[in-house]
């Protein structure tokens, strides 16, 4: 018979996972020892926080199940962190972790076994969809794989489970695989009124977020955008839908004077998948619009609309589609200039220059970071992955984005990267193909010899000027082998509202 480590292991087959990310313990070692013969591929990091980052950064770039591991006590309480990071910005990420074994545990008590908490899963409740508490190993297969469907049900976001340790030696009777019977039924999401709203609109403006992302909603984007002539702005995690250079896109963030000019022009804004958080509308200050449209899964609260289209973008946007007249109007606007010139676009000039168009770049909390989050070229869908607020983000969540297929560069300062520098020994030991970019900007502390660091883990490194970043990161991402990438500049921030990057 199974024991509960593997048909935990069996569940993720269940769910087509591909690959898990975690950190082994005494107490995850019989769900560790099951992965091998698996074919689900198990990356052990060096911290807690980077599992769930790592986790974070494969679903972003994929739109798949992000999965991590951890142990009992404090390294559950490591991975909270990244936890609430994907909480944030609509992460399907599906978090496991033990407990002390059933066998001591006592109601109420607290008995100072090793890693012992009075309530655990209580660190999970607020950045989480649902907590699991598997209580018996014959249901340890059945929760795991609808706690992992229920992470990636729309809104996405993680879902904790917690496994006693002794359940996972246990034996089990073989798992049963679970059937989900969708109902074939057609559903119309756009009435009358919103169709009568977009039709007499004479200068509309979509606005796309995460949600039309998740929707796999690119194709509908720019064809409502190009059937409309509609200027489009994207948040931060809508970037990528639009090419960078199409001539619907609006190629600033929101915040940006020009995009908000747009806005304030427009007649009707029809949000995709977005919730208007308080960066992107100047801390829920921005005009209301004379008609105001929101199309999404989650209900919109930050800025109420209008009207609430309630359904997947994709599939709401191909109905649209099949309402509106065919004949394209002509843009109603002119298309603002791109970023600013400062010493930050050069920058980006640089950086961007060694970039494939399907490359993915993980941006941590940093100057650097901030432009490219901001005015970078992001060439498809989930091209950018951007965290919240949560230092160290960068190079742990890289390391699940390169193992997507694209090309993957982090994009780290020194704070950043010395947060989570130990997994460096990951990239080398899996030999994963990430280049990690990182911007000394020469402030205190002063960080150590980075090349150095980076060769004591037998990472490729070298340090650059500008004029060189360009080859640089070409080389790294031609390299298919981890590399460290230093540059020293110290760039002023972006211009523009404070940080808050949720979904948007």
């Amino acid at each position: 018979m199974p024991t509960g480590g593997e048909a935990f292991v069996q569940a993720l087959r269940g769910l087509d996972v591909e690959v898990a990310f975690g950190l082994s313990g005494v107490h995850n070692l019989a769900a560790w020892k099951a992965f091998p013969a698996s074919g689900v591929r198990l990356v052990g990091v060096r911290h807690e926080q980077s599992a769930g980052y790592a986790a974070d950064g494969y679903a972003r770039a994929t739109g798949r199940l992000g999965v991590a591991l951890t142990t009992t006590g404090p390294g559950a309480a490591h991975i909270a962190a990244a936890t609430g990071e994907a909480w944030a910005c609509y992460t399907p990420l599906l978090v496991l972790a033990t407990d002390i074994p059933t066998t001591v545990r006592r109601p109420g008590q607290y008995r100072g076994v090793l890693h012992e908490t009075t309530d655990q899963a209580s660190f999970f409740r607020p950045v989480t969809k649902s907590v699991v508490r598997v209580e018996r190993a014959q249901e340890l297969y059945e929760r795991v794989v609808l706690a992992g469907r229920a992470a990636l049900r729309a809104p996405r976001r993680p879902v904790y489970v917690e496994v006693p340790t002794d359940l996972l030696s246990a034996e089990v009777p073989a798992p049963v695989e679970l059937f989900t019977a969708e109902p074939a039924v057609f559903v119309r999401y756009v009435d009358d009124t919103v169709l009568q709203a977009v039709v007499a609109a004479q200068r509309p403006l979509l606005w796309a977020g995460g949600g039309a992302t998740a929707a796999s909603a690119a194709t509908a984007v720019t064809a409502l955008a190009e059937r409309l002539g509609a200027p489009v702005l994207t948040s931060y995690g809508g970037r990528g839908l639009l090419p960078p250079d199409h001539p619907c896109l609006v190629p600033l963030p929101p915040h940006a004077p020009a995009a908000g000019a747009l806005w304030d022009a427009a007649d009707l804004v029809l949000v995709l998948g977005s919730d208007l958080d308080a960066m992107s509308t100047q801390g829920f200050r921005r005009p209301r619009p004379p008609r105001l449209v929101t199309v999404d899964v989650v209900e919109p609260i930050n800025v109420p609309p209008d009207h609430w289209v309630s359904g997947d973008v994709g599939r709401v946007l191909q109905e649209l589609l099949g309402l509106l007249p065919e004949a394209s109007r002509p843009r109603w606007f002119d298309r603002p200039a791109g970023r600013p010139r400062s010493d930050g676009s050069a920058f980006l000039d640089a950086f961007e220059s060694g970039l494939t168009d399907d490359a993915v770049v993980v941006a941590d909390l940093c100057a650097a970071g901030d432009w490219y989050g901001d005015f970078g070229r992001v060439g498809q869908p989930r091209g950018l992955a951007y965290p919240v607020g949560t230092l160290g983000f960068g190079l742990p969540a890289a390391l699940g984005s390169c193992l997507s297929g694209r090309p993957t560069v982090a994009l780290v300062g020194n704070a950043g990267f010395l947060s989570a520098c130990g997994d460096l020994a990951t990239a080398a030991q899996e030999h994963l193909p990430v280049t990690v970019v990182v911007v000394d900007d020469g402030t205190e502390p002063a960080p150590p010899d980075l090349v150095a660091l980076a060769g004591a883990f037998d990472v490729p490194a070298t340090e650059v000027t500008a004029p060189q970043l360009g080859a640089a990161v070409a080389d790294g991402i031609a390299s298919h082998q981890p590399n460290l990438i230093v540059l020293r500049a110290r760039l002023d921030p972006p211009p523009g509202a404070p940080r808050n990057r949720a979904r948007d």
